[in-house]
């Protein structure tokens, strides 16, 4: 009897319910089989990494010395647990090559590198959406072959030699926006909000470019296969017209498939501004971490690189939680 109430009780759990928490358990698991993954890698180079670190002509008192430091000398279950730690309370270390905490080192660097990551998928969002939808609303015309030939031209372009040629563009030759180092947000550091959008505008334009490409190809092809359902056909025969159509209908359907893309896209982007940054001279994250290989700075390097990977997976998991929002399927009760 209580086994057949239990049963009851479960089938009654909405589908959107279980889903999230499946995925919850995926991300959890996920992310501590990165933080694994990035352990064993940096942990398996070859040679003392406090050695690596000083360099060849360190004298083997000043390694001992950093590996104690470091922690090296004590068993890597035991490094593992204590590096565990210290992410979940985000005390995270002090970087060799800066004399610094890394939490502090990576904070300055995230008020650059998240804003470019923003506002290139912004860029992206709003270029892809607009075009793919024209695009499958002009179907085999003019348009259409057009928007399809662009987009084919910006997905062959690499967002570093994109980079380059605006830089040589705008300023270099016509000399409007500056193509070095960050003004900062605030006066203080002697800029401002828009001299901080200023700055990071091409670096967003670069970063977008193949990003837009991609998705407004994409979001063509999931408005066309809507546009073929049955259900618009009877939309149609009801006497709504075309744009009526569109966007009560066909959008929040083709939504969901274009949704995990942006989704892919936006984790892109954020691990695509370490060579942007690079070419444009910002003091970002992605700057930080070729800093951090040039000094051999192992702490730093580890620390980051986890960062990036809980970025991306923390992403797709917040993906995931809006695809469950806007299917309607997941909306229905387990049966």
């Amino acid at each position: 009897m209580g086994h057949d109430i239990d049963a009851t009780r479960h089938r009654r759990i909405p589908a959107i319910a279980l889903f999230l928490v499946k995925r919850f358990a995926t991300f959890v698991i996920t992310l501590l089989a990165a933080s694994l993954v990035v352990f064993a890698v940096l942990d398996l180079l070859p040679g003392n990494v406090a050695q690596v670190m000083l360099g060849e002509s360190a004298t083997p008192e000043a390694v001992a010395a950093l590996t104690s430091k470091l922690g090296l000398d004590q068993p890597a279950w035991q490094r593992y647990g204590h590096w565990l730690q210290g992410l979940a309370t985000l005390q995270l270390g002090d970087s060799y090559s800066y004399s610094a905490p890394v939490t502090e080192l990576i904070a300055q660097r995230l008020v650059v590198t998240v804003p470019l990551a923003l506002m290139a998928m912004v860029l992206t969002t709003t270029i892809a959406l607009v075009v793919g939808i024209y695009a499958a609303s002009h179907h085999n015309r003019a348009g259409d072959i057009g928007v399809m030939a662009v987009s084919q031209v910006g997905i062959a372009i690499p967002n570093f030699w994109f980079a380059i040629l605006l830089v040589h563009l705008f300023a270099v030759k016509l000399g409007w926006i500056s193509a070095g180092d960050f003004a900062g947000w605030t006066e203080e550091e002697g800029g401002g909000l828009w001299d901080g959008l200023r700055s990071l505008l091409l670096p967003s334009i670069s970063l977008a470019v193949v990003q837009a490409a991609i998705l407004a190809r994409f979001t063509r092809s999931a408005v066309l296969d809507v546009l073929r359902e049955d259900f618009v056909r009877t939309a149609r025969a009801k006497g709504l017209g075309t744009r009526a159509v569109l966007w009560r209908h066909v959008l929040r359907n083709a939504f969901v498939p274009v949704l995990t893309v942006m989704g892919l896209q936006f984790a892109t982007l954020v691990t695509g501004t370490i060579v942007v940054e690079q070419v444009f001279s910002l003091p970002g994250l992605g700057r930080l971490i070729f800093q951090a290989i040039s000094n051999r700075d192992v702490v730093l390097v580890q620390n980051i690189v986890m960062l990036l990977a809980a970025v991306v997976i923390a992403i797709n998991f917040v993906v995931d939680v809006l695809y469950a929002v806007i299917d309607p399927r997941l909306k229905l009760h387990a049966a």
